[in-house]
């Protein structure tokens, strides 16, 4: 992709234009605001900078190659430089292309039953396990929200937070519906049943984001429920918080009532984020030719199939034959492929603007 140099100039006036205004800004607001557009342009500059010298360079060699005797000397370097030049371009693209403001962001990670019954809770707590292994080969911290244990085991609900850097860029394409085929342990027949879970991923937002009203909201406390003995709360710690505006019911059972009213709000701050979040994406869908599927939670989007072994993605027509590998949390492969699959189009995206 042949990159205007239009383009790249405006790209470097922002970013001066920016660097100057922090330097005369006394708002702190302003400053704050300035401070994160410096860091997120920052690397596009630089790239978008190496780049103009190396074309520069190129074009020095090229009239050097027109002369016999400096001709030699400068072929070598010119063909070097020729081969850097389209990945550099290509670098340059994906940093120019739309991307998603909270690519970087940490996330709240959401994995519910869906139709099977207990072999669907169970379903569910090993896609849990598979996602905190891959967060703890991350260095990703996983945090406990909530959660409601299946009566067979796994679970019918869990919710965690999820904290490190780019959580949300790489597991944001998870959120859909998880399917499995398998003989449950329950099964005394050995026939395969289909399950099936749903996966939510949503970015973690900061308080100044989402403004709650106090009148909007409804806090209840109560007696988490467990499995008996000393996992039941004996005090009304738990809290339960009820938006009215929007209808959206959280929860948190920790021990502490005041941990679970901050967990609480701050799952309703994500909830609130991710509809607005939702309402964009729908707002400009048929514009939007970069998304990997539909983006609909109610998506079929992969299959586990423990049979033959092998896990697929349907969205992007993936098989892989690895599925033990995988479900201990060796999912680079898949997501990946995911990753790949987005910059492509939105690649494509780009140079239908500039075509």
């Amino acid at each position: 992709m042949r990159l205007p140099q239009a383009r790249l100039d405006q790209v470097l006036d922002r970013f001066h234009q920016v660097e100057a205004r922090m330097g005369a800004a006394t708002d702190g607001q302003e400053i704050v605001r300035l401070s994160r557009e410096h860091a997120e342009m920052k690397p596009v500059a630089d790239a978008v900078q190496a780049l103009a010298k190396v074309r520069s360079e190129i074009e020095d060699l090229a009239a050097m190659a027109e002369d016999p005797e400096m001709a030699a000397m400068a072929a070598d370097e010119l063909e070097a430089l020729n081969a850097r030049l389209p990945e550099m371009e290509r670098d340059v693209a994906l940093l120019l292309a739309p991307r998603d403001a909270d690519e970087n962001a940490s996330a709240v990670l959401e994995v519910r039953a869906g139709t099977g019954g207990d072999e669907a809770a169970i379903f569910a707590g090993d896609l849990f396990r598979m996602y905190s292994r891959y967060a703890s080969s991350r260095g990703w911290r996983v945090e406990l929200d909530s959660a409601t244990e299946g009566d067979a085991g796994g679970y019918k609900e869990i919710i965690a937070t999820v904290t490190g850097d780019g959580v949300f860029g790489r597991l944001k394409f998870e959120s859909g519906v998880h399917r499995v085929q398998r003989v449950p342990a329950t099964e005394t027949q050995g026939r395969i049943h289909t399950s099936a879970a749903t996966v939510a991923v949503l970015p973690e937002v900061e308080d100044v984001e989402i403004e709650i009203h106090d009148k909007d909201i409804r806090i209840d406390t109560f007696r988490a429920s467990g499995s008996g003995g000393q996992h039941v709360n004996k005090t009304d710690s738990a809290v339960r918080i009820t938006h009215f505006p929007t209808g959206i019911v959280v929860t948190s059972s920790e021990k502490s009532q005041h941990v679970n009213r901050d967990k609480a709000m701050k799952n309703l701050r994500v909830r609130l984020y991710d509809m607005q979040r939702q309402a964009k994406d729908n707002a400009r869908s048929d514009a939007r030719k970069s998304q990997v599927g539909s983006g609909d939670r109610s998506e079929r989007i992969r299959t586990y199939n423990y049979p033959q072994g092998r896990v697929s993605d349907h969205r992007i027509n993936l098989t892989l034959h690895s599925l033990p590998q995988i479900m201990e949390g060796d999912i680079d492969p898949l997501l990946n492929a995911l990753i790949a699959e987005d910059q492509a189009a939105r690649l494509a995206d780009l140079e239908a603007e500039f075509n």
